[in-house]
């Protein structure tokens, strides 16, 4: 996803003579075309989040446009302060990019995770939080937060759905994407594990299942309009995310229905469950370990139905 969103960047640098690309020491595989072709537009700020973060909301107030860059939590929890009080309460121009969405990086320890992320980001005023699934969307999104004015945050993934936009299809900010349809259940994912999500709806598949799969690639705002009719026709809806289920992508879906007082004929979340990682390994090992992977949706989404459908009769 960082290569796509990079591509991206440098593609529309020259249009743009204010955008400013920020990194704190990181990136420089992706990075190095960039700061090449653009050496005015791009500052290594160094090992110092917090102090790029200040700096940003400075050169926003002055009228560039500002994406800041690093992995993990570094970008967002790492520098709350400085995103809340400069950033967001300014409303500067400044677009904040994490490169390590959920447990990316996952051999390096819950340190260099992004779990409680979403929940964060999403509560403060004045944000837009975008978490692609697919590296479509994280192209659109980017090339969205090039015009758009205001703070911003950007999760990207190293897994990515192997997704292509249908012909004509346009990516709309703030508005769920229906990648399939379904009536049984709905699987709502946010982030590169919508990857995960749409293996689990081939095997519910092969069940006699039909899953529709929403990609969430906004969690604000919220598309309510899109949830309220998976509420009401489909037979309930999951919600798949690789960070912490409090505050997270199913909190802001049951904040959502409840809210509008629809309420699905069941409602799951899955994801993380008051921890953090003690487990190092690949991202996907972490996902096995921790019940993330497409069996371990697939088969709870099936108990859920069972129940479900036991309960009613």
């Amino acid at each position: 996803m960082r290569d796509a969103v990079v591509r991206t960047l440098t593609e529309l640098a020259p249009q743009h003579p204010e955008m400013l690309f920020l990194t704190g020491d990181l990136g420089f595989g992706v990075v190095e075309k960039f700061a090449a072709r653009f050496p005015h537009q791009f500052l290594n700020v160094g090992v110092a989040e917090q102090n790029m973060s200040g700096l940003a909301a400075g050169l926003a107030l002055e009228g560039h446009s500002v994406f800041t860059y690093s992995i993990g939590n570094f970008p967002t929890l790492r520098c709350l302060e400085q995103i809340r009080n400069d950033i967001c309460y300014h409303d500067a121009n400044v677009k904040i990019i994490s490169v390590g969405g959920g447990m990316s990086y996952g051999p390096v320890g819950m340190s260099h995770h992004a779990t409680e992320d979403l929940a964060i980001l999403r509560s403060l005023p004045n944000m837009t939080v975008f978490s692609p699934g697919d590296l479509w969307e994280a192209a659109e999104a980017a090339r969205y937060l090039v015009k758009q004015k205001g703070p911003a945050y950007l999760r990207l993934d190293k897994s990515a759905a192997k997704l292509n936009p249908r012909e004509g299809e346009a990516f709309i900010p703030g508005k769920i994407r229906t990648v399939q349809e379904g009536l049984d259940v709905t699987l709502a994912a946010t982030g590169g594990i919508l990857g995960e999500a749409l293996r689990a709806a081939e095997i519910l598949a092969g069940q006699g299942i039909r899953s529709r799969v929403l990609s969430v690639h906004t969690l604000k705002p919220l598309d309510t309009a899109t949830l309220i009719t998976a509420a009401k026709e489909t037979g309930g809806i999951v919600s798949i995310e690789e960070h912490n289920v409090d505050g997270g992508l199913g909190g802001a879906i049951a904040e959502s229905l409840m809210e509008c007082g629809v309420v699905p004929r069941f409602f799951s979340r899955i994801g993380l469950r008051n921890t953090f990682s003690s487990v190092v390994g690949s991202q996907q090992y972490l996902r096995n370990v921790y019940g993330l992977d497409a069996e371990a949706i697939a088969r709870a989404v099936s108990a859920k139905l069972v129940r479900a459908v036991s309960s009613v009769a």
